[in-house]
């Protein structure tokens, strides 16, 4: 319910307002005047006119055309031009009903003319178009043309069933929304790949913000139920099951999507791919309250985490996992949002931060964030650049390809707090424990680098190392279930962690379950009691006392012989008494 614009009081009074279907445009009449705005309020068009005062303003179904009823009998007729899309140095501009105009602005003579080329529709006029990914994707009245930006001669076609009414470009692929179809997305060959639907889907109310895609998934805001967004597979436009909880306290008991706890406002989707593990999906949501959250899409059940509030806008690098967002006045950009779940405590090292109230004021929109340049659009629809630091992107760059010794010369040369924390969660998300370390030491976190030594060197198998990373990553569940898939499971390990986080009753559950370990559950609530000078008091514990004996050297007789087995199967000797092993 917040107003976020007011014009300059008019010559006349406004007799007309009527909004374009899609959402992006309205247009108002007054005495002999028509003018043209987006929905920020900017206005990006001004028609004189001898009509009197434009009475009544409708729009046609597609949102190229509109037409008025002047005061004095006339009927006024006005189509959409002029309408601009970058990518890198290309610009397309729709310069007629019929015509596309694309500029290589890299080819700018001193003259500053740039080479041009004509793309006509001379059966149909232009309603919707896409530029992005190397393709141009222009949508008329019957038809849809794919071009690549290296060749704009030979394009594909095929028939569009209905009026398009927004095309929102992929790196391998595209998404059409037609209010009649609903979704469909579509190869770069022209070739339909899946018709995601839901029940309940209203596709004439979606708009750009409601909808985001990504190489494999499709998020879908319910423009009912707006506090839901639906995921769907790419190639069989099916709902994506159990890949995802709704918080980091319970578990979503509804696959298929994700429900936030207010209603949305806009949604986006990372655009890099998983690379063993390494790299996986990510949703943010910003909300009628102005907060945004990331949700992780993945294997597992790792709910939301709320990175910050009084958003305006937000967006995702095209080639990394970089997130920008525009919130009370400030730039923010993460170089690595998913160590939210990796380690929090290095969130905020992973912010670059920049003041842009005076640079961009209020409301203002990011329009596209590639490389290492931000551009935005300010509410009065003037374009604004900004840059940041160019070290960020190329640390993706190395650690995607696995260039570790690369990366750590990098952080080394820049020496960048944000590169270093970025460069922790990476190593620690593809167990490189090594480049984990030197990243951990660069930051002073003295306490998590003696833990990736202690996994270095004192945990034997690969098994007990991808538990106890896990454990690092503050995913108890995930490493417990790790200690217990193996064969045979790591049962002591699993025990004593739960010990270790004073998890008594997990701990006593899976002793009793195995049928093996109870004495060092007993053993170790004992000691437990007596330094903290407490008596028993819980019922299980008291029972299982009465009946089970123990002694320390029956309990680390047991341990020693189960880590000797451990290291024997990974190949290394074990000392009993000790924790040192060598090759």
């Amino acid at each position: 319910g917040r107003q976020f614009y007011q014009s300059q009081p008019y010559l006349h009074v406004i007799t007309s307002i009527a909004w374009s279907p899609n959402g992006s445009f309205f247009a108002v009449g007054a005495f002999n005047m028509l003018r043209l705005c987006e929905k920020t309020g900017c206005a990006r068009g001004r028609e004189h006119t001898r009509s009197g005062s434009v009475m009544h303003i409708a729009w046609t179904s597609d949102g190229t055309q509109l037409v008025g009823a002047g005061g004095n009998g006339t009927v006024l007729s006005a189509q959409l031009v002029e309408r601009t899309l970058e990518w890198g140095t290309l610009e397309a501009t729709l310069s007629g009903p019929h015509q596309i105009i694309i500029r290589d602005l890299a080819t700018q003579s001193p003259d500053r003319t740039c080479a041009e080329e004509k793309l006509d529709f001379a059966r149909d006029r232009v309603i919707e178009m896409a530029l992005g990914y190397n393709h141009l994707v222009v949508a008329t009245s019957s038809q849809c043309y794919i071009y690549s930006t290296d060749n704009f001669n030979t394009p594909y076609i095929f028939d569009s069933p209905d009026t398009v009414s927004l095309v929102v470009l992929g790196d391998t692929h595209f998404l059409i929304l037609s209010p009649q179809s609903g979704l469909a997305v579509y190869s770069y060959e022209g070739r339909k790949l899946s018709q995601p639907r839901y029940p309940g889907l209203r596709a004439e109310f979606l708009s750009a913000l409601l909808v985001a895609l990504s190489p494999d998934i499709l998020a879908v805001v319910d423009v009912v139920n707006r506090r839901r967004v639906h995921l769907f597979d790419i190639s069989t436009g099916k709902a994506v099951v159990n890949h995802i909880s709704s918080s980091s306290t319970q578990k979503n008991n509804n696959p298929g999507y994700v429900e936030h706890k207010g209603d949305v406002a806009q949604i986006a989707l990372n655009q890099i791919s998983t690379v063993d593990g390494f790299f996986e999906r990510q949703l943010i949501i910003i909300d009628t309250s102005n907060e945004m959250h990331v949700y992780r899409i993945g294997k597992g059940t790792i709910g939301s985490y709320k990175l910050i509030t009084q958003v305006d806008t937000a967006a995702w690098n095209d080639s990394s996992d970089m997130l920008a967002a525009i919130a009370d006045g400030r730039l923010v950009i993460w170089t690595y949002p998913q160590i939210a779940w990796t380690d929090r405590d290095l969130l905020a090292q992973t912010q670059y931060i920049k003041d842009v109230a005076n640079e961009f004021g209020k409301l203002s929109s990011i329009v596209n964030f590639r490389g290492s340049r931000i551009v935005v659009r300010r509410a009065d629809g003037a374009l604004v650049t900004t840059n940041i630091s160019p070290y960020a992107g190329l640390l993706y760059t190395y650690t995607s390809r696995a260039r570790w010794e690369e990366a750590l010369k990098l952080c080394r040369w820049c020496q960048e707090t944000q590169c270093w924390a970025a460069l922790a969660g990476m190593a620690v998300n593809a167990s490189n424990l090594d480049a984990a370390e030197a990243a951990f030491a660069a930051l002073n976190h003295a306490d998590k680098l003696e833990y990736l030594q202690y996994i270095k060197d004192k945990v034997f198998s690969q098994q007990a190392k991808n538990a106890e990373m896990a454990l690092f990553k503050r995913q108890p569940e995930e490493a417990e279930r790790i200690f217990l898939e193996g064969s045979p499971p790591l049962l002591y390990r699993a025990i004593k962690m739960n010990i270790k986080l004073f998890r008594w009753e997990r701990a006593l559950e899976l002793a009793v379950k195995h049928k093996s370990h109870i004495d060092t559950v007993l053993a170790y609530r004992a000691k437990y009691l007596e330094r903290f000078e407490k008596q028993e008091s819980d019922p299980r514990f008291k029972q299982l006392s009465a009946t089970v004996s123990w002694e320390w050297e029956q309990v680390k007789a047991k341990k020693d012989l189960e880590k000797q087995e451990e290291a024997e199967r990974a190949g290394v000797s074990f000392f009993a008494g000790s924790n040192s092993s060598h090759k």
